[in-house]
């Protein structure tokens, strides 16, 4: 978000001299909390509109850039490939240029957000697009810039480099044209920071690892507790890089590359512990594997070029794996800080009966969520497996073990018997067994949701498969947890 409200006031700057960067950008991204807040979510014909323009604007400039170069001849080009190379030799500036250019999928991790939400088979059109795109528009206009400027200049004017090359091939309305570009693009992706940031800590909230307070919405249904908790916490990023594009470019690099190595290990993971999960698209180990081989390169690269970069981002990586740490693990803080306060002197023994009193009443709130695991009438294995993951990463006294029958079908013996052993070897839970007629499928689940006030991410299944009638998405946010 940051990086994008800075870039985006950089290229404005270019056109109007007077604007103070800094300050611009924290305009904007005010005015993007204020429209988030009140409701404005992104829009697709919107979205394609800013794509075509866009498009428009980058064939303007490989247009006036190839007339520039013809016109005036490849002397330039010459010039910069004549400059020795710094640091190292060739194969030192293909590594580089490599952990450099990785950065240009940029896109990539955020098109994930919207999987759920298109009709099965666009997501791999909309990868294999941005893909043609980045694979076309990246190179040419990088060989276009080292063609008709000094490096010299590619160093000076690196923050609008795009506007400055306009200014250069076509002229002061070209470079304006690319300005507005650059300015509605960024803004577009900024405003896909700010929901998608929504989208994502809302979900922490609900699966109960952030604190529920944040979970408090407007009339108009925005999550405001947690746009301005994260509109704050970019202008503490732009205040300690001093608005700096090159301090937030590596705060940013070392983000996007670790989310593209997540994705990687993520995938490799469902392989391993989700083999049976359907799927409508297969990458094969190595090229998975492949892939975070590259991405791990590019990080390293990235990290060796600029290393003081990776200091600004440990600055809010390990307060924030801190504080997460610190939430997941709340129970036992709280029980540590019961204890604490059971010893606690005489002189503050009144303190300590309010406070114990008050953790007393949290603990049990946080036990009296109920949580329900969607059983095929599995074996003791299966079932225990469940009560392991719900007992470690979980906070609750209450289970539901739910099997969902057919008419004037009935639950095996061996089952119920299985159920009663695993029951007495967690009697910390109280666990439930119900049998419920009818079809296992989104209208069941919002049924017994609502009927139980149990919300659907606080509801388990295994993994479904290849034979099931419902992709996992389309059941409302059910967890698979085996």
């Amino acid at each position: 978000a940051v990086i994008s409200a800075s870039e985006a006031m950089h290229y404005l700057h270019q056109s109007i001299p007077s604007l103070h960067v800094v300050y611009a950008t924290l305009a904007l991204l005010f005015i993007f909390l204020c429209l988030t807040i009140i409701g404005i979510s992104e829009s697709a014909v919107v979205a394609l509109v800013i794509f075509i323009f866009h498009l428009a604007s980058m064939a303007l400039l490989i247009v006036s850039a190839s007339f520039f170069l013809f016109k005036n001849g490849t002397s330039v080009l010459h010039a910069n490939f004549s400059l020795p190379i710094k640091g190292g030799g060739l194969t030192t500036a293909l590594f580089f240029g490599f952990s450099a250019a990785m950065l240009g999928i940029s896109g990539f991790e955020s098109s994930a957000n919207f999987v759920e939400e298109q009709k099965k088979g666009v997501f791999p059109k909309t990868l294999r697009n941005m893909w043609l795109a980045v694979s076309i528009l990246n190179p040419l206009i990088a060989l276009l810039a080292i063609a008709v400027m000094p490096i010299a200049a590619v160093d000076e004017h690196q923050q609008s480099l795009l506007s400055y090359m306009a200014t250069l091939t076509g002229g002061k309305w070209l470079a304006i044209l690319i300005s507005i570009n650059a300015v509605t693009v960024l803004s577009g992706a900024l405003l896909t920071s700010f929901v998608g940031v929504n989208g994502l800590i809302k979900r922490m909230t609900l699966d109960r690892i952030l604190p529920q307070f944040l979970l408090k919405e407007n009339k108009r249904g925005s999550s405001y507790r947690i746009l301005t908790v994260f509109f704050l916490l970019c202008v503490s990023v732009l205040f300690v890089t001093n608005g700096e594009l090159a301090p937030l470019a590596g705060v940013y690099t070392i983000s996007f590359l670790l989310v593209m190595a997540f994705f990687a290990l993520g995938n490799l993971i469902l392989k391993i512990r989700r083999s049976r999960l359907p799927r409508p698209e297969y990458a094969t180990p190595f090229v998975v594997v492949l892939a975070l081989s590259a991405v791990a390169v590019a990080l390293y690269g990235n990290v060796k070029m600029r290393p003081q970069y990776l200091v600004v981002f440990l600055q809010y990586f390990i307060p924030v794996m801190l504080i997460i740490y610190a939430l997941l693990n709340r129970l036992y803080i709280l029980n540590f800080v019961m204890d604490l306060l059971t010893n606690i002197t005489d002189n503050l023994r009144k303190i300590a009966v309010v406070s114990r009193m008050k953790i007393n009443r949290f603990i049990k709130k946080l036990h009296e969520q109920e949580f329900v695991f969607f059983s095929k009438a599995d074996d003791i294995a299966t079932l225990n497996k469940v009560m392991i993951y719900v007992q470690e990463n979980e906070i609750t006294k209450k289970m539901k073990i739910v099997t969902v029958l057919a008419e004037h079908q009935v639950a095996p013996e061996k089952f119920m018997s299985d159920f009663e052993v695993l029951d007495r070897a967690y009697p910390n839970i109280k666990m439930e067994y119900i049998t419920v007629v009818g079809i296992f499928g989104p209208e069941l689940i919002e049924r017994l949701s609502k009927e139980w006030n149990v919300p659907k991410n606080f509801m388990f299944i295994s993994s479904p498969g290849e034979k099931f009638s419902y992709r996992v998405e389309e059941l409302g946010g059910v967890r698979l947890i085996l």
